[in-house]
């Protein structure tokens, strides 16, 4: 037996799979049906316990060649976990994976009415136990630090071009999705990652034809040493963001951003292209959101929202800059919106060309 705990006091039972001991966290709730695997393996989740909303999770196993990075969140919270996975690619089963990478897990939970509950509220802190706590001020106060220093990598890495190589791309990493990398190559670019703590003559010193900032964890007003880098090479090379990388890029060029009441998490999440009229169905893993009047004068927005209203893309006229809150690349889909990164290398080209 095993306790699902929010800082509201309120209290599930469940029971425990996954790592033992206790997991502290936000509690977010993601609403894709397929894609756990690439969920537990985003970066973007880093210290954060992540329910799914789809009742029946680890039914195709696990499989290495799809993780996106690292595991870093701190819990996992499902209805029902199946504990043989029926899939001819699968490596490992889901309670295997969590107690591999010392997660912690709890199932049995009515994760309808939590997310319910998450929906009214907005997303809190949460615990996984085997006792609730009687003082939950701990809980209340608790804030995961440094989140995105603790998942960007440390060293720079060069992933050389499929094929004939057409461009030089430096990818800054605040919690890089792997496939920001592989849809990247496979359109023929060298790609050179840069950790978060690269600075912009560093960024420059490489000559790349274009810059992608890429996706992260945690609250954009947390970094201040990567906004001001941004602000260092933004408009000498095209640059296109990414989720963390669009909020960053906003916070850069003087706009604000805000933090959702529980956020966008999931692979059905509308957004509107303002421009065309047409809304498409995206990828996307985010709790805070650019606040598109902050950039009037500098920044247009390209994409909303149709649920919410929030910004969803901007782009900077004459910076050769735009960027998307959601995921073009995303690995479990949808591919709807992967015409962003053919369009972001189209600005690579005529930079190149002067």
């Amino acid at each position: 037996m095993a306790y699902l705990v929010l800082s509201n006091g309120m209290v599930f039972e469940g029971t425990r799979f996954g790592a033992a001991g206790d997991a502290m966290g936000e509690l977010v709730f993601t609403t894709g049906m397929t894609g756990y695997v690439e969920t537990l393996t985003d970066p973007s989740y880093a210290g954060q316990i992540v329910m799914q909303t789809f009742p029946l999770i680890g039914n195709y196993g696990v499989m290495r060649e799809d993780f996106e990075g690292e595991s870093a969140l701190g819990g996992y919270v499902v209805r029902e976990f199946c504990d043989a996975p029926s899939n001819f690619r699968s490596e490992l089963s889901l309670d295997a994976y969590l107690k591999e990478k010392n997660i912690p897990g709890i199932c049995g939970i009515d994760t309808r009415d939590v997310t319910k509950i998450l929906r009214e509220e907005g997303v809190m802190n949460a615990v996984i136990c085997d006792t609730p706590p009687a003082d939950l001020s701990a809980l209340r106060d608790f804030r995961f630090e440094n989140a995105v220093r603790r998942v960007s990598r440390t060293a720079p890495q060069v992933f050389e071009a499929q094929g004939d190589e057409r461009f030089r791309i430096t990818l800054i990493d605040y919690g890089a999705k792997r496939n920001i990398i592989r849809s990247l190559t496979k359109r023929g670019c060298r790609v050179t990652a840069l950790p978060c703590t690269a600075t912009a003559a560093e960024v420059l010193a490489g000559e790349p034809d274009g810059v992608m900032l890429s996706n992260g964890p945690g609250d954009p007003a947390d970094n201040p040493f990567c906004v001001e880098q941004i602000r260092g090479f933004i408009g000498k090379v095209p640059v296109f963001g990414i989720c963390l990388g669009h909020q960053l890029t906003a916070l850069a060029l003087g706009g604000k951003t805000v933090k959702l009441k529980y956020g966008h998490r999931g692979a059905n999440q509308p957004v509107t292209d303002l421009q065309a009229g047409r809304t498409y169905i995206s990828c996307q893993n985010h709790g805070y959101a650019v606040l598109a009047d902050s950039l009037g004068g500098t920044g247009r927005e390209t994409f909303r929202n149709p649920n919410d209203g929030s910004c969803e893309g901007m782009e900077y006229p004459g910076l050769d800059c735009f960027t998307v809150q959601f995921h073009p690349e995303a690995h479990g889909g949808p591919h709807d919106t992967g015409f962003l990164i053919d369009r972001f290398l189209t600005l690579c080209e005529a930079h190149r060309k002067g």
